[in-house]
């Protein structure tokens, strides 16, 4: 796929210094530019590479001269990081505008789908789904019956969506996620044994939801497990049964959700963080790497530690425990003083 300098300034607002018909088909970092990419210069600290990268196009601001002489092509904008960005966006846009019914494809006949979608090789989709317009499924994924995908959703490959679960509009779900997997449910009996405990609710996620790779979101044992508008999921997260996850939070990789925990609306939770069931946590928490989560939490509360308490409560005790093996030899030298003077 390749971009002119003309076309990229066209979709950036841009002007050209330099050649405008320098074509590019790869991004690189300025240091690093090649022939044919396509760069940008926002950093100060990286200034200097502008006279040195062997890169096609460098997007920089409209404020920047140069001080030497360049090869680049220049694209000059507004905000150079946020003009790439948004190229960026553009072209992962066209990257997946895949349309059509790949072969071979198992689609139930009950199935309804909308307009310009995409289904990809070796895909199975199950009865009584509906899909919406513009929703793109790579290959090897597995939708169960009665799912519900609404416009815009991407599933890449190998996602898998057990029955009865709904995605909303515009939601990405990324390579080897489970929706719907059965909740951690078992009774115990008279012989010491384990016995399932049917899961019969399913997953919800409203719009605009990304659930990265290796995500597992398991489904209510009655209910819903439940995502809500906006949140972020990293790669490799638990979500248990009948969690529900408020608006626009964000959950950093490998962090664990036990089941029927309340977790309010913009919160930011960091990655390896353990979260216990049956607790509700607050709004606009923030809770930092590593933590465990054994109570409820209150609205704004900042936490870190396992178990977890106030960060700055956190911060203080840390310069004590580092030193502990040191204050603990000083009070036995300081009893042995004492004691030794009575």
């Amino acid at each position: 796929m390749k971009f002119t300098a003309l076309q990229i300034a066209g979709i950036l607002e841009g002007d050209i210094v330099g050649n405008p018909d320098v074509e590019v088909s790869k991004l690189s970092k300025i240091e690093e530019g090649v022939e044919g990419s396509l760069t940008f210069l926002a950093n100060p600290k990286y200034k200097s590479y502008i006279y040195s990268t062997k890169a096609s196009i460098t997007i920089v601001n409209k404020t920047f001269e140069p001080e030497g002489a360049i090869t680049t092509t220049l694209v000059k904008v507004e905000d150079a990081y946020k003009s790439f960005s948004k190229l960026l966006e553009y072209y992962n846009q066209v990257k997946l505008n895949k349309f059509g019914i790949e072969q071979p494809t198992h689609i139930a006949e009950s199935t309804v789908y909308g307009k310009d979608v995409y289904i990809g090789a070796f895909t199975y989709i199950g009865e009584n789904v509906t899909i919406g317009n513009n929703v793109k499924i790579f290959p090897n994924s597995y939708i169960g019956d009665n799912v519900k995908i609404d416009d815009n959703s991407v599933l890449f490959a190998g996602a898998k969506v057990y029955s009865d679960c709904i995605i909303g509009k515009n939601c990405v779900i990324n390579s080897g996620v489970i929706i719907g997997a059965d909740g951690f449910g078992f009774a115990p009996n008279e012989n010491g044994e384990y016995t399932k405990v049917p899961q019969t609710g399913n997953v919800i996620l409203e719009d605009f939801v990304d659930v990265g790779a290796a995500t597992t979101i398991d489904r209510a044992t009655l209910g819903s497990t439940i995502i809500r508008k906006g949140v972020k999921l990293d790669n490799q997260i638990q979500i248990a049964h009948n969690v529900e996850i408020g608006r626009n939070t964000v959950i950093a990789a490998q962090t664990g959700v036990a089941g029927s925990t309340k977790i309010g609306e913009n919160c930011i939770i960091g990655g390896q963080v353990g979260i216990v069931g049956h607790i509700i946590i607050g709004n606009n928490v923030k809770i930092q790497a590593q933590s465990g989560i054994g109570r409820n939490v209150k609205d704004d509360e900042l936490l870190q530690g396992s178990p977890a308490f106030s960060y700055a409560d956190y911060n203080k005790s840390y310069v004590y425990f580092k030193n502990l093996p040191k204050i603990i030899k000083e009070i036995n030298e300081n009893d042995k003083k004492v004691n030794g003077n009575s």
